[in-house]
């Protein structure tokens, strides 16, 4: 249960750092404008589905997550 704790702590830590980054205006440039990535604008409505940022963050997660378990 420690390294659990330790994990969410350290997961915790990295989201609170990301939050600060995004709010005074740091941000990633090629997020939302990837090849798959949906963006429907009609009458005043835009629908963004992130199909290939999903795709992506998931494999970069994977992969930190694969050799941080290691």
């Amino acid at each position: 249960m420690d390294h659990m704790g330790r994990m969410l702590i350290a997961m915790g830590a990295v989201l609170i750092i990301l939050g600060l980054l995004f709010h005074f205006g740091w941000s990633l440039p090629m997020v939302g404008r990837l090849p798959g990535d949906i963006v429907i604008r009609r009458n005043g409505l835009t629908i963004f589905l992130p199909l290939g940022t999903s795709v992506l963050l998931s494999i970069l997660l994977t992969l930190l997550f694969r050799f941080w378990g290691r």
